[in-house]
């Protein structure tokens, strides 16, 4: 029986993460990372944009060199079958069993499948985004089917095939922007620059307005730029992308000579294919341990108190293997996201060597503001706070800047004081924006001048 201060059942992004923070606040503690795949993921290239915002790449690195750097922390190359967390053992499929005095579950999340079919490809981690390469290389015309990061990227980096985009919302990557967005990417989506957008850029919209769907829905990233080292082509010289708005799939039927497989929507249309990528969320991978009474919330995740400690004795859980349970802040709510992935992981370590040490805990400052910085078809997005008027019950204005082809921003405000933002391209505002949702200062009599290009607001507040 291997035996450690702390074990970690995950070698993603949160496990690595956990792994990491544990190795820096305790560096003589013992820590063992249990990961099912020979390669973990890392976090590196760290560059922060905010205080609180920061972009970052993710690398596969092998547990040697995990272990080189980290000296404290081993990784085990196995899985986790059974937990008797009574006598604190993980139970792995090996057969071995592994001790721990604290134990953190960083189990991930497995793609939600939209039907049991070969020509069916879920995409969520590094295995298959290759076996989806491998396919699309012999393929004429595929169906993605999300309206997520990943189907997004999907659509915007795939060449040479045909797409047939299908998405259950209204406007295109509804996780994470609103129609408006949605219309000012869809000239990137065609893979076109239109002469307006070479013409020298003219701020060409800015109003206010209230809007009435303040409803986000749960998305999953890969993590940023996974595609930059991956060839996404297929057969064809050129591509083309059509979309089925408001519906989905309601079923995958055997193909024939012609396509082999076909797909019938709900629109009643039946679309034959060479091959469906399902991109449609992510379940977490926690069966294991809701065999062991861990209370579970109804999105599937462990639930986990402020302290990302579960309903089990000793046993924490972070990213998408959790669901968070404890009163939020007004401008943070959890999305499967790795961004935070990552502030979840480094925040239970250092929930679980404080719990050792029998030292207070304060909770980190990244729960007081969603931040998440990515790419869409090519271009920097960065959502702030409340970014589609969550929780805000259909009560809230919009300020909107446009400049055609260049930026896109979209501050959302309740009462005079802003609650989110989403700023698309490179509009240097990020740091004003994350002041004024953290300082929730009456910004009233600004007015439209929030977003006067000529007007320095942060004048202002110096």
């Amino acid at each position: 029986m291997k035996q450690a201060t702390f074990v970690i059942v995950g070698g993603g992004i949160a496990g690595v993460s956990c792994a990491e923070g544990m190795s820096f606040l305790a560096p003589d503690e013992s820590v063992i990372v249990i990961s099912a795949s020979p390669m973990i993921k890392k976090v590196t290239n760290i560059r922060n944009l905010t205080k609180m915002l920061s972009e970052f790449s993710v690398e596969e690195q092998s547990s040697s060199q995990v272990s080189e750097e980290f000296p404290s922390v081993s990784v085990l190359h196995d899985s986790v079958v059974g937990l008797d967390h009574e006598k604190s053992l993980v139970i792995l499929a090996s057969g071995e069993t592994v001790g721990y005095e604290r134990l953190c579950i960083c189990s991930g999340a497995y793609p939600k499948l939209i039907g049991n079919n070969p020509h069916i490809v879920g995409i969520r981690d590094t295995d298959s985004v290759q076996e989806f390469q491998s396919r699309l290389a012999k393929s004429k015309k595929v169906v993605i089917v999300g309206n997520g990061g990943i189907a997004t990227e999907l659509v915007h980096e795939t060449s040479g095939v045909e797409i047939v985009w299908v998405i259950k919302d209204k406007h295109i990557s509804a996780t994470f922007i609103d129609p408006g967005a949605a219309e000012f990417f869809q000239s990137r989506l065609k893979k076109k620059v239109t002469e307006e957008e070479d013409e020298e850029p003219a701020v060409v919209k800015r109003m206010k307005y209230t809007v009435g769907d303040g409803k986000t829905s749960q998305g999953a990233a890969l993590g940023p730029d996974w595609h930059a080292k991956v060839n996404l082509k297929g057969l064809l010289e050129r591509s083309n992308v059509s979309i089925e708005y408001s519906c989905e799939v309601k079923n995958v039927l055997d193909g024939d000579d012609a396509w082999p497989v076909y797909v019938e929507l709900t629109n009643d249309k039946l679309v034959g294919c060479d091959m469906i990528v399902s991109a449609t969320g992510v379940v977490p991978n926690v069966d294991i341990f809701k065999d062991c009474g861990a209370a579970v919330s109804e999105d599937g995740g462990l639930k986990v108190n402020w302290k990302m400690q579960t309903s089990l004795e000793n046993v924490y859980a972070a990213g998408d293997a959790c669901s968070v349970n404890w009163d939020l802040a007004p401008q943070w709510f959890q999305m499967r996201l790795w961004t935070q992935a990552r502030h979840m992981g480094t925040y239970a370590a250092k929930s679980m060597v404080c719990d050792i040490r029998g030292e207070e805990l304060l909770q980190d400052f990244c729960f007081e503001l969603f931040t998440h910085a990515t790419k869409l078809f090519g271009m920097k997005v960065v959502l702030l706070g409340l970014f589609n008027g969550q929780t805000l019950n259909d009560s809230y204005e919009i300020l909107l800047r446009v400049t055609k082809g260049l930026e896109y921003v979209k501050l959302v405000l309740k009462d005079g004081r802003m609650q989110g933002a989403v700023l698309i391209g490179d509009t240097d505002l990020e740091e004003m924006c994350e002041n004024l949702i953290l300082n929730q200062l009456d910004l009233t009599s600004f007015g439209e001048d929030l977003l006067n290009p000529d007007v320095d607001i942060e004048d202002y507040f110096d």
